[in-house]
């Protein structure tokens, strides 16, 4: 009952169509008529309410506010609700609805993925609030006790004064077991609060991610094409600097994703002597001839699963950060070790530490816990992004690991937590190889992409490449096309409004099973994709034109042999 959604739209379907929506993405949706009927329904159980705001009146609002004013001191219920997309009338509803505390305004038409989105965060919200309560109880709990024991031990002294040492033993022991409960209740707290923090900022840049990668991909098949078709060299230098632009804003996504998790790493084990030797010269050239470098690693500890490119990024940003931290000149020092974990957040086991310690002026303990937010930066404008940090947080996140970071006058030090890879592996650097060579073909090619600009985009890039080329907007237009006009392949998007690009492979697979496929996408639910991928490739925004060519011609020439 806990996880219900709980809907009152009264006004023509809406209820219906929200809950057929909800429903669809595996939520448990109870509808109701009238506001007495969301209380109680509430009461019973919930984890978030859907409300038009017609459905809510004066009176209406204040029976909510007197019953939200009564609520335990763990729960602040969320509440969804729907307005119209007037200002004024968004003014008014903003004012209206602001007693109801813990809410979420979202503009009519409201489009299926925001309705999701906000769903899923209010639910996230409920079921933090539901530890919250479990902890409280298990507090309450472990105050009784302690109580009882006390009570037993007074009562005991009162009869056997011969027992008084024994009993004082055991009420020490008590209290001590309370001190350890608090300690770790506020430490668990703590994470909580932090967890919490990292999962919706997490949520916001995946989701900025995915836009602006679709702006990127546009941006980037359109300055592919200006190359191709333009003879003017000035055009092409001026393409050049466009395009050098779209791969930063490409690296900044790629960070965003990285910090958000969900940008697919690609594994491996890593011999990090062989990295700390590839990427010396690159860090001596960032971090200047004032500050002397060192480098070193244990024998034991030469292989961590991780991502070469994500893994190399990361040490280079620590790299550039404790420069900026040693303006006069200083030490800075790489080292990798083997430890064993006794950490809670991470499983028990042997784990490949990579630390970067640096002599410069350290972290002020205010900002300590903020420095792993995207976005949050002490350096001028124009001279930093923010993303350094969360780059590295993200990517030891993603690859099963963690960060620890300690500051002092003295300096600073990151330890970067991987798994170890097994024995047997080959290390390797874990990058593709550079294929840039333009692959021409010829064939029927269906594109799937809600989206007009990244659709036309991507059709007059295939064209080019001498394809023939029919685009839909739709899941169920490109099942109707992949029927009627039997493709060579298909290209789609993954994020669309009602079927997704994973649920469209999958009705694919089952009436074309030898159809080839390649799924593009800025932001994907990797294990939703997996499930239906199989052979499948995927692409990720923003790609270029030798890219698409190249993706598209191993995928028909795989299906040839």
């Amino acid at each position: 009952m806990e996880e219900r959604i709980i809907v009152l739209a009264p006004r023509g379907r809406d209820a219906e169509v929200i809950g057929k929506v909800l429903e669809k993405n595996q939520f448990i949706v109870h509808i109701v008529e009238h506001v007495n009927a969301l209380i109680r329904a509430i009461e019973v159980g919930a984890s978030a309410a859907i409300v038009a705001e017609e459905a809510i009146g004066p009176g209406d609002l204040t029976r909510l506010a007197s019953w939200l004013e009564g609520q335990e001191p763990w729960s602040d219920f969320p509440f969804v609700v729907l307005v119209s997309k007037r200002g004024a009338v968004k003014r008014q509803a903003d004012a209206t609805f602001s007693d109801l505390g813990n809410i979420v305004l979202l503009e009519r038409p409201v489009n299926v993925a925001t309705l999701k989105t906000a769903t899923v965060a209010s639910i996230r919200g409920r079921q933090r609030q539901y530890q919250a309560r479990d902890i409280m109880a298990d507090s309450l709990r472990a105050s009784e006790s302690l109580r009882q024991s006390q009570a037993e031990l007074l009562n005991l002294n009162e009869h056997l004064e011969s027992r008084i040492r024994e009993r004082t033993l055991a009420l020490a022991q008590a209290n001590d077991r309370l001190m350890n409960e608090a300690a770790e209740l506020e430490r668990v707290q703590k994470t909580l609060i932090h967890f919490q923090k990292m999962e919706a900022i997490g949520q916001l840049t995946g989701g900025i991610a995915h836009d602006f990668n679709n702006l990127l991909n546009v941006i980037q098949g359109n300055l592919d094409l200006i190359n191709i078709l333009s003879k003017d060299d000035a055009v092409k230098r001026r393409v050049d600097v466009a395009k050098r632009t779209c791969q930063r804003g490409a690296k900044l996504t790629g960070q965003l994703l990285a910090f958000s998790r969900n940008q697919r790493l690609n594994l491996a084990p890593i011999d990090v002597g062989q990295m700390f030797d590839e990427i010396r010269e690159l860090v001596l050239t960032s971090i200047g001839a004032q500050i002397s470098l060192q480098m070193s690693n244990e024998k034991d500890c030469c292989l961590v699963m991780a991502d070469a490119n994500q893994l190399e990024m990361a040490l280079l940003n620590l790299a550039i950060n404790a420069r900026d931290a040693m303006p006069s000149g200083g030490e800075l020092e790489f080292t990798a070790r083997r430890a064993h974990t006794a950490l809670d957040i991470l499983p028990q086991g042997e784990y490949g530490v990579i630390s970067v310690r640096d002599s410069g002026t350290g972290i002020p303990s205010a900002i300590i816990d903020k420095v792993f937010d995207p976005f949050f930066t002490t350096k001028e404008v124009g001279k930093g992004t923010g993303l350094g940090l969360s780059q590295v947080y993200g990517m030891a996140q993603q690859s099963g690991g963690m960060v620890q970071i300690s500051s002092s006058a003295e300096g600073t030090l990151i330890d970067i937590w991987l798994k170890l890879a097994h024995s047997d592996g080959v290390a390797g650097s874990g990058r593709a190889p550079d294929r840039t060579a333009l692959s021409y073909g010829q064939g029927t090619i269906l594109v799937v992409d809600d989206d007009p600009a990244v659709a036309a985009a991507m059709v007059e890039m295939l064209e080019v490449l001498g394809y023939t080329v029919k685009a839909v907007n739709s899941a169920v237009l490109a099942l109707e096309a992949v029927t009627l006009d039997c493709p060579d392949l298909m290209i789609t998007d993954y994020l669309m409004p009602g079927l997704t690009g994973a649920q469209l492979v999958e009705q694919v697979n089952e009436c074309q099973p030898n159809l080839p496929i390649i799924m593009v996408t800025g932001y994907a639910d990797m294990h939703a994709i997996e499930k239906v991928l199989g052979k499948n490739k995927v692409l990720r925004k923003p790609f270029n034109l030798q890219e698409l060519a190249r993706a598209v011609a191993d995928r028909l020439a795989e299906v040839k042999h």
